[in-house]
C-alpha cells in the first residue's frame, strides 16, 4: 500500500535539495541566485554570483598583471574555485583584497575555465561582496 504522506515528503525533499541547475534559466547565460564555490565548475560560460569562504589569498605582485587570487572551496593548489583581481583593479578596494582570507565573500561575473578550474575575474569592488 502506498503512503501519500511519504510521497509528498519525498517530492518536497527533492525540491529542497534540488541541484542549483534547476534554478538556472533555460536559454539564459545568467544563473539566478547564489552558487556555492564548490559547484561553480558546473556553470562554466555562465554569469553568476559565487559565494564561499576565502580559504587562501595571494597577491602575485611579481607576476604579469599583478593578480590577486582568492581561493575558495579549498586552498591553493587544491581549491575548487578562484576569484582573480587584476592589479589595475586593486585600487578599487578599500583594503587589500588578500586580507579577505577567512571571510565569506560573493563574487559576480562570468565563470571561466582557468587552468582546469572555475574562476571569475572580479572587475572591481562592485563585483565583490563580503558577508
Amino acid at each position: 500500500m502506498r503512503h501519500p504522506h511519504r510521497l509528498a515528503a519525498a517530492a518536497l525533499a527533492g525540491l529542497l535539495f534540488a541541484p542549483v541547475t534547476v534554478f538556472a534559466q533555460a536559454g539564459s547565460s545568467a544563473v539566478r541566485g547564489e552558487l556555492p564555490a564548490a559547484q561553480a565548475g558546473e556553470f562554466i560560460g555562465r554569469t553568476a554570483t559565487v559565494c564561499g569562504v576565502v580559504d587562501g589569498a595571494r597577491f602575485a605582485e611579481t607576476t604579469e598583471g599583478q593578480p590577486t587570487f582568492l581561493f575558495m572551496a579549498g586552498n591553493f593548489p587544491s581549491h575548487r574555485f578562484s576569484a582573480r583581481i587584476w592589479g589595475r583593479d586593486r585600487g578599487d578596494f578599500a583594503t587589500p583584497p588578500e586580507q579577505l582570507a577567512g571571510k565569506t565573500v560573493c563574487v559576480t561575473g562570468d565563470i571561466r575555465n582557468a587552468n582546469g578550474r572555475p574562476e571569475i575575474v572580479v572587475r572591481g569592488a562592485r563585483n565583490l561582496r563580503v558577508r
